[in-house]
């Protein structure tokens, strides 16, 4: 980050936390100022309810930086996945690891820089309250939801661990009794996209609703291209259906069942290569035009064009549950979240990204997870409480095939097997002390275990000396390394926070807050049992304050934060062993100075139009810490921590003759330059870049609506990711995706 940046984030730090940078005075003529809107007929800001506290209440009362993305801009907006957060919000990166699998989400400049399933990743993401113990089950497609909520910071409190970063709650579409409902939707795009989506809500009796919904996706065409094969990679054909039931037999009791299936029959894309050993005039090392130590090159300047040698099949089966009960007990509600994930899958990674068998690896994965939260809330005197437990248990099984034939003459099996369980106890209150003030005060106590076995084989099955052991010829497999251990940790999480409400549109509000990621192992391929041992539980407290205003027709929300940032869980290189890797380990410290800045306006002199903004501010740095290339100083930034981000958004919509309506929209995303893991390889980090998207739709009053879009209009090519392996002769980036447009058609009922 530069100095300059870095001065502008702590003089707004010190700025907020002295004198609200005279945010106070204009607070206060906001109730002036919105009659004068409403007499000159504004278009208005719906109230926006949110359950970021496991209550619902309007954003404006959430003493938090919390964002929300509504059903109707999920749809038009195309947020199919995870990944497409990114776009909406600033100080927030999603990138996958590798393309079309293992998203990371980092937020305000923490997230978990990893790939393995034994992990769990340090923005919680929860699916209708249940949370995703691993990596592994991030990779899905949204389809049929009610909205989006992005919290920021931690939220051990409520959420409990591995919510360091902060959390993502992903809300379906409930069953309603009322009346019937429906949609239907289909799309087809470039690459030979074709997506169609429905959804029925079927009343069936006053007490009973059946909610059917189910999506389809078939990209013939991947945005990739095989040399060595003269084929596409990257299609997809992905399968989700829901069932959902709720049944409320009285007014005071209700149950929600959700069943839900994914089937995948797709393929994962590949890095760009680069290369270690001069090839004539190139740069070297780094460069698509040096070679790796077998001779390879890329010199075709295409990041989605290359040659690679691994299947790039991409399988995922996964059946979940999902029971939730709650019942009015008196003064008090007893609400109960039963949850059940069964999920495999099966995808390769060719991480040298070349034609020859170097490190190749088809990996397996099986995943089940139970958990349990059942908590009570209710209103008493002045305060606003709930308390509850919550329980855990997920199993973690895979393997690693390894092909390194062309580079070691061998072939590598490695083996994971984890079970990790948790159960905590949480209370949370809001007590106002008056009218206008309200003091918030939360903790949560927590245990966890988590016993793990592994090993990494070295097959030798080729040739005398061969293999990562050197083992002599017709010597049967050699253990690498292999751990068989358990470890457990106990923590409190906690926060304390102040409400100022100074007018009813007008939040003013300071947190400290603590939250807790539980340590791990590392279940990547290792040549030595040191690579092998447990990460440490990182803790974060983060110190807050922020303020939120709305009028009739202006938005705006503002927070500025300070984090101590303890034990970071960071990918780094590990040369130990035989094979050059990269794993899981812990840094001393860090600290984080951040901003952000949300704004929408609806101004009255033209009808239809809503402009929003959103810019995000970072300082960060690493303490010193020890790596395979000795101590890095401490300075470093931490990984995928972008120091400006911003979104621009413009929404304009105009009444056509009859019953339609003109909606043309445009959104543009700027991230900084920003560094891929924590010593800060220039090789492998991200150029600043823009990328643009836009949609023209046309909808009804009887619920048609036509839309055309297109995403990346600029066809920028920018990197997301990146792993150096030069070590070895080669290193690979990954780009985000190219420009992709369409058309869909909807129909509501």
């Amino acid at each position: 980050m530069s100095v300059y940046s870095g001065t502008i984030v702590r003089a707004l730090f010190v700025c907020g936390l002295s004198t609200g940078c005279g945010y106070g005075a204009a607070s206060a003529q906001a109730p002036a100022e919105a009659q004068g809107a409403a007499a000159a007929g504004e278009a208005v800001f719906e109230e926006i309810v949110v359950t970021a506290n496991k209550r619902s209440q309007s954003i404006l009362d959430v003493g938090a930086t919390v964002n929300a993305v509504s059903a109707g801009d999920i749809q038009q907006r195309r947020i199919e996945q995870i990944t497409d957060l990114v776009g909406q919000l600033a100080n927030v990166d999603v990138k996958d690891n590798s393309p079309g699998v293992l998203p990371v989400v980092t937020i305000r400049g923490v997230g978990l820089n990893d790939f393995s399933a034994t992990n769990s990743p340090s923005a919680g993401v929860y699916v209708d309250e249940v949370y995703l113990s691993s990596l592994a089950l991030m990779n899905t497609d949204f389809f049929d939801l009610e909205r989006l909520e992005v919290m920021r910071g931690p939220q051990g409190t409520l959420y409990g661990r591995n919510s360091t970063a902060g959390a993502v709650n992903v809300i379906s579409a409930r069953p309603s009794t009322d009346a019937f409902s429906g949609r239907v939707a289909a799309g087809y795009g470039n690459y030979n996209t074709l997506d169609i989506e429905a959804m029925a809500n079927l009343p069936v009796t006053e007490e009973f609703a059946v909610r059917l919904s189910a999506k389809k996706i078939d990209q013939a065409k991947g945005f990739f291209h095989d040399l060595s094969e003269q084929d596409d990679v990257g299609e997809r054909d992905v399968t989700l259906g829901r069932l959902q039931t709720l049944w409320t037999p009285t007014e005071n009791f209700e149950a929600l069942l959700k069943l839900e299936g994914q089937r995948t029959r797709s393929e994962v894309g590949a890095g760009e290569f680069f290369g270690a050993l001069p090839n004539g005039s190139a740069s070297c090392p780094g460069s698509q035009q040096c070679t790796d130590f077998l001779g390879y090159s890329d010199s075709d300047g295409d990041p989605y064009t290359g040659d690679w040698s691994v299947d790039p099949t991409y399988n995922v089966d996964q059946l979940s549950a999902t029971l939730r009960l709650e019942a009015m007990l008196g003064e008090v509600t007893l609400t109960s979240v039963s949850g059940f994930i069964d999920f495999e899958r099966q995808w390769g990674a060719d991480t040298d990204g070349t034609p020859f068998r170097q490190t190749d690896f088809i990996e397996r994965d099986d995943i089940q997870q139970f958990s349990q939260e059942v908590r009570i809330a209710g209103d008493t005197g002045n305060a606003s409480w709930i308390t509850g437990v919550f329980y855990s248990v997920d199993d973690v099984v895979g393997r690693y095939d390894g092909n390194l034939q062309d580079l070691f003459n061998t072939t590598t099996l490695t083996l994971w097997d984890q079970t990790s369980k948790s159960a905590a106890g949480f209370g949370n209150v809001d007590y106002r002390l008056t009218d206008t003030l309200t003091v918030i005060a939360g903790l949560r106590y927590t245990w966890e275990r988590r016993q793990n076995t592994g090993e990494n084989i070295d097959l030798v099955s080729l040739a005398p000396g061969s293999g990562l052991s050197m083992a002599p010829y017709g010597m049967g497999p050699v253990t690498l390394a292999a751990i068989d251990m358990a470890i457990s940790d106990k923590n409190w999480s906690w926060k304390l926070g102040l409400n100022w409400s100074l007018a009813e549109n007008t939040l003013v509000y300071a947190s400290v807050s603590k939250g807790t990621k539980s340590g791990g192992f590392f279940s990547g391929v290792a040549t030595n049992p040191g690579q092998l041992k447990p990460y440490s539980p990182e803790t974060l407290i983060a110190y807050e304050v922020g303020a939120k205003y709305r009028a009739r027709s202006f938005d705006v929300s503002t927070s500025l934060f300070y984090y101590d940032y303890q034990d970071v869980q960071t990918f780094i290189r590990d040369e130990s062993g035989g094979l050059p890797i990269q794993r899981l380990g812990n840094v001393d410290e860090a600290e984080i100075y951040g901003a952000d800045l949300t704004a929408s306006w609806r101004p009255a002199w033209v009808e239809g139009l809503t402009l929003s903004a959103a810019l995000g501010l970072l300082d960060t740095r690493l303490g010193a810490f020890s790596s395979s290339a000795g101590v890095v100083p401490a300075g470093n930034e931490l990984p995928n921590a972008a120091d400006v981000s911003s979104t621009l958004g413009v929404d304009y919509r105009h009444e056509l003759t009859g019953d339609w309506a003109l909606n043309v929209q445009a959104e543009a995303r700027y991230a900084g330059a920003m560094y891929r893991d924590s010593l800060n390889d220039p090789l492998i980090a991200s150029d600043a870049y823009w990328v643009f998207n836009s949609r023209l739709i046309v909808s009804s009053n009887d619920g048609w609506a036509i839309a055309l879009w297109g995403r990346n209009l600029g066809n920028k090519r920018y990197v997301t990711q990146g792993v150096n392996q030069l070590a070895l002769g080669y290193g690979y980036r990954v780009y985000g995706a190219p420009r992709t447009y369409g058309v869909s058609v909807s129909k509501e009922f």
